[in-house]
């Protein structure tokens, strides 16, 4: 197997086995083509690295300035490429077994504040236009069930005729999940979907899509969300850059969390597959713990 042809066999196995997205695959490719290009300096295929080869090509990234994330996205798709050249047989050792990665920080994800979120709701109400009970509809979606921007743009109409309480999303992976909807963001659906064939580009065809448009995918798309967020915010007195379809996505989460919520549910319901993705939000839990205690414990109490 050539490099090449090792490459194109990852990404397909990547593909079928774990359902990728095409982001994801777009990703992966890149990162292999960047260290393909470096092992062409040494005359070397990209299914034949050594160890030495791996460690090399790092401390190019960084002698490049390179973000630690980056550097550990890049080693972690080259460990997963090696792995699966070893386990499918093609070598006979995995050169990236055993090496550690510059350790990327998680950052705690931004959200703005429940006030902040008031403010944007108080904007929306003022817009009565078919425009305004979209762009509505969009805002409660993804504050009130933690949808990400791919989830709500391609979300089937069918999606929201039936019972409205919950909607079934297909997410990362084609894993499937059931996702509660708020009383209030119900109603700002109902008041979209009666001028919804506002936004169908060809009415005799209708549209599969909740939010049709005259794009390429025959959906809203996710930089039009983003445009659509920024002018909001600007209306509600927010910063602008403060506002994306990801922070309001890190906002339920945040917001749910500091009202109580488990971390478990929250998982179940932003469609994490792994709990340990999760976790970045544990702080919000430290916090509502802290207080917890200093309002109830019978010694704090005592020295009140």
């Amino acid at each position: 197997m050539t490099g090449g042809a090792a490459v194109e066999a990852f990404l397909e196995m990547v593909s079928a086995e774990r359902g990728a997205s095409k982001n994801t695959l777009d990703a992966y490719g890149r990162d292999l083509k960047d260290f393909t290009a470096f092992l062409k300096t040494k005359r070397r295929a990209a299914d034949r690295a050594s160890a030495d080869d791996v460690r090399g090509y790092l401390a190019g990234l960084e002698g490049e300035g390179l973000s630690q994330a980056t550097r550990a996205r890049r080693l972690s798709a080259l460990k997963q490429f090696h792995k699966f050249l070893y386990t499918d047989g093609w070598r006979e050792d995995d050169p990236c077994l055993g090496l550690k990665g510059p350790g990327a920080r998680r950052h705690l994800p931004k959200a703005i504040s429940e006030g902040d979120v008031d403010a944007l709701f108080a904007a929306l109400n003022t817009n009565l236009t078919p425009e305004g009970l979209r762009l509505s509809c969009v805002v409660h979606l993804l504050y009130a069930s933690g949808l990400r921007i791919s989830e709500l743009v391609s979300l089937p109409l069918n999606a929201v005729t039936g019972d409205q309480r919950l909607i079934l999303i297909k997410g990362k992976g084609g894993r499937e999940r059931l996702v509660p909807v708020s009383q209030d963001a119900q109603w700002a659906t109902e008041a979209y979907l009666a001028k919804r064939d506002k936004f169908v580009p060809n009415p005799q065809d209708g549209s599969s899509f909740l939010f049709p448009s005259r794009g390429k995918d025959g959906h809203l798309s996710r930089r039009r969300v983003g445009q659509l967020l920024n002018e909001l915010a600007l209306q509600a007195g927010l910063d602008p850059k403060a506002l994306s379809p990801h922070v309001l996505r890190h906002a339920f989460a945040t917001h749910l969390l500091a009202h109580g919520a488990d971390l478990r549910s929250v998982q179940q319901m932003l469609g994490h597959a792994d709990i340990s993705t999760t976790q970045i939000y544990t702080h919000i839990l430290e916090e509502r713990l802290k207080q917890v205690v200093g309002e109830h414990h019978p010694l704090a109490k005592a020295r009140r």
